[in-house]
């Protein structure tokens, strides 16, 4: 994810508006604006103060995901949020034991399935054994 993304990812995981971060960073809306376009370039203070605003590292806003995704999840209560990250390789690995979970679920099912079968068969049989005794005795 290109910072210019992140930013915006995170303005908007805050509810806040550009006119907001604008007034933050003591920047005009429309300077604000061209940062999250890419049409303007970030600074270090800049990047510094963005780092401020957002309460993360420097190094976690310019970081780029490409061999990823990033997931920011979180609610505004009070200013405070929390971002998850994660990577495709982790979340193969997650789908991997998940398809195993579900196959012996899957498995685990029809031998119930099997199980049950054999239970009427058996039910069946005896009742046909019980008339057969009754019709004798």
């Amino acid at each position: 994810m290109a910072v210019n993304d992140k930013i915006r990812a995170l303005r908007e995981l805050n509810n806040w508006s550009q006119e907001e971060m604008a007034e933050r960073m003591n920047i005009s809306k429309s300077s604000y604006s061209r940062l999250e376009r890419d049409e303007s370039k970030l600074d270090l203070a800049k990047l510094e103060k963005l780092a401020a605003i957002f309460k993360i590292d420097v190094a976690e806003l310019i970081t780029r995901e490409d061999k990823g995704m990033v997931l920011l999840i979180g609610t505004n209560s009070g200013g405070n949020h929390t971002n998850y990250y994660g990577n495709t390789e982790n979340m193969t690995a997650e789908i991997e034991k998940l398809k195993l979970s579900l196959q012996h679920a899957q498995e685990m099912l029809a031998a119930k399935e099997q199980m049950l079968a054999q239970k009427d068969s058996e039910i069946a049989a005896l009742k046909a054994l019980s008339e057969l005794l009754q019709k004798q005795g």
